[in-house]
């Protein structure tokens, strides 16, 4: 029996996912994917996000946070809205949070007041932080370094950079989250080189959906989507890049999961 799958990186609430939201549940959980750690990326869409928690506590987990998109929303009273919720039991992360300077939706100023906002909610919270970071690493890195030992971990998300970065964050403790980027044959196959040279226990997997639909699938869906059932697609290639069995990397990324963000793991999983 393959090994149980989490995805660490869906979007779920999104409105892309109103019309079937159930079927890709259950694609999901046909394809082996268990259990999703669902992105709150906004005010509303962690609100969103804890309400699926609840309605299916045993499969879901969820983030709270501020995508950089949004930073300029993160107002004293957002912030106070984001603390509450940030509280929450479903809540097993601080984020999606960081630093977008490719397409600077919001201004830099904000977005690196909205970064340390979380950081500091984060630390406070003793809860890992879900990060986001694009054209923007060394400002990014200096950032993570002023708090040092206060985080208590946390992940690069839909990781896409190269060694040396990878190498930067390691150091800081964090986990690599590895989407379906690595496929992309025009930007992502440096990340085959990455992979290998991450230590086994901090390697994890996502899909990051709807967005990243690998593009390498056969035969290539009608939708340009991404969903949770196309994570073990991902999880072969990762597999494959680093010469492993994708079961023996779905055990692997299972685990680290579990043991990042302290969601206790049923004991056929352990």
């Amino acid at each position: 029996m393959p090994a149980p799958l989490i995805d660490i990186g869906i979007n779920l609430a999104h409105d892309s996912f109103d019309s079937d939201r159930a079927d890709v549940i259950r694609r999901a959980e046909s394809a082996g994917v268990t259990h999703m750690l669902i992105t709150g990326s906004s005010i509303a869409s962690t609100r969103a996000a804890i309400e699926l928690v609840r309605s299916d506590p045993q499969r879901f987990r969820c983030t709270a946070g501020v995508h950089p998109h949004h930073a300029a929303e993160l107002d004293e009273p957002a912030l106070q809205d984001l603390a509450t919720l940030a509280t929450e039991p479903e809540v097993v992360a601080v984020g999606e949070c960081g630093l977008d300077y490719f397409r600077n939706l919001s201004p830099r100023p904000a977005q690196l007041a909205a970064f340390r906002r979380q950081l500091d909610l984060a630390a406070r919270l003793r809860k890992p932080v879900f990060l986001h970071q694009r054209d923007a690493h060394e400002e990014f890195l200096a950032v993570l370094r002023e708090y040092g030992s206060r985080l208590v971990g946390g992940v690069a998300h839909c990781f896409t950079a190269g060694i040396a970065e990878a190498r930067a964050y390691l150091d800081l403790g964090l986990y690599i989250g590895i989407t379906g980027w690595i496929s992309d044959e025009r930007r992502g196959l440096h990340l085959r080189d990455v992979v290998r040279t991450l230590p086994a226990e901090r390697l994890l997997i996502e899909t990051d959906g709807p967005y990243l639909l690998p593009r390498d699938l056969e035969p290539k869906p009608q939708s340009r989507r991404n969903e949770p059932m196309y994570l073990p697609h991902v999880l072969r290639a990762v597999a494959a890049a680093r010469g492993e069995s994708p079961q023996e990397l779905a055990l692997l990324t299972t685990r680290n999961a579990h043991t990042l963000f302290g969601w206790p793991a049923p004991a056929a999983e352990v």
